[in-house]
């Protein structure tokens, strides 16, 4: 249900007609403030608030994209650790099926040569 929200950014007021949530609008509106004031006091003087909330916005997608550059980073670290996992996995698979069917040849080799010598020894 859209209700009506009032933010304070850069010292002007702006209602918004929304779904969000109001303290988390706020949250964001806080956020911006504070970049603005990082910028210093000489800046928020000379510069009009337009220009204010332009030096923020790029300094927001900035940002932004440096995070999205680590997630991929960080994503194609996790494939690449994940790849080499399955692969020493499927290779100690493969070696102890190799294992196994040697074993059991081996088993029914034994059996086999038991079953001969019982054969010799029969009357």
């Amino acid at each position: 249900m859209k209700r009506t929200v009032t933010l304070d950014i850069a010292g002007a007021r702006y209602r918004l007609s929304t779904d969000a949530d109001e303290g988390h609008l706020k949250g964001l509106a806080s956020i911006v403030n504070e970049r603005i004031a990082q910028l210093g006091p000489k800046a928020q003087r000379s510069a009009a608030p337009a220009q204010l909330l332009a030096v923020v916005a790029l300094g927001l997608v900035e940002d932004l994209q440096e995070a999205e550059r680590r997630r991929n980073e960080v994503e194609s670290v996790a494939r690449e650790t994940i790849t080499r996992a399955i692969e020493r996995i499927d290779l100690r698979l493969s070696e102890d099926a190799e294992l196994a069917r040697r074993a059991t040849k081996a088993g029914e080799q034994r059996a086999l040569e038991a079953d001969d010598d019982d054969a010799g020894d029969a009357p």
